[in-house]
């Protein structure tokens, strides 16, 4: 690695100077004097420490089911960035990748709320997105960062659409506007009352 750094900045500068390189390759195995490559190259190092590789995990690894049948979530695009499309009653998190992660979130949870006051309002117990058909891409919602971890997860990433209210768009300003000024009824968001429940009937004692 060359000499010794303190800080990210005195990094870049002695990487610049040409005092240290950065090698990406896979590791082999470790080597009395430090790792050896799957090239055949060997870096030779006092002290190794590792690190295992970020695997993004959407939904903290459960499973999304509707009405019983199983959904894959990169079959499905993100209506405002907030609620999932043809999922009821679904929202969830998700800040920007280019600015503080706070920001998207509150204004996330701010719709939400605008959302579930507006169904309070009218009556409405169900809010699920409709998307038309043919409206997304095969970008996903992280598809502006090439970071290997984004590349490995996005067979599981949702969808990005080809135009708004299926797009993440990591602008504060005009999400602001969306989430915040917009109108709840858009023609994509369908409202229905909840699905009545089976009544049943009181068991009966049989008398022997």
């Amino acid at each position: 690695m060359g000499k010794e750094v303190g800080t990210l900045g005195d990094l870049f500068q002695t990487i610049k100077a040409g005092r240290a390189s950065v090698v990406t390759d896979h590791i082999e195995t470790f080597t009395a004097n430090g790792i050896r490559l799957k090239s055949g190259q060997e870096l030779q190092a006092d002290i190794i420490v590792t690190a295992t590789g970020l695997q993004l995990q959407v939904f903290g690894g459960v499973e999304l089911r509707i009405d019983g049948q199983p959904r894959a979530l990169s079959e499905l695009m993100t209506y405002k960035g907030v609620l999932m499309q043809d999922v009821p009653n679904l929202g969830w998190i998700m800040g920007y990748t280019n600015a503080s992660w706070t920001l998207k979130a509150d204004l996330a949870a701010h719709y939400i709320c605008r959302l579930l006051n507006h169904m309070d309002k009218t009556g409405k117990q169900v809010a699920v997105p409709r998307a038309p058909a043919g409206m997304a891409e095969n970008d996903t919602i992280l598809g502006s960062l090439s970071s290997g971890y984004v590349r490995r997860a996005s067979a599981t990433l949702p969808r990005q659409g080809r135009e708004l209210p299926w797009r993440m768009l990591h602008n504060y300003q005009r999400d602001r506007v969306m989430l915040g000024e917009e109108g709840i009824e858009d023609g994509f968001l369908k409202f229905t009352a909840a699905p009545k429940q089976p009544v049943l009937e009181p068991a009966t004692a049989l008398a022997a």
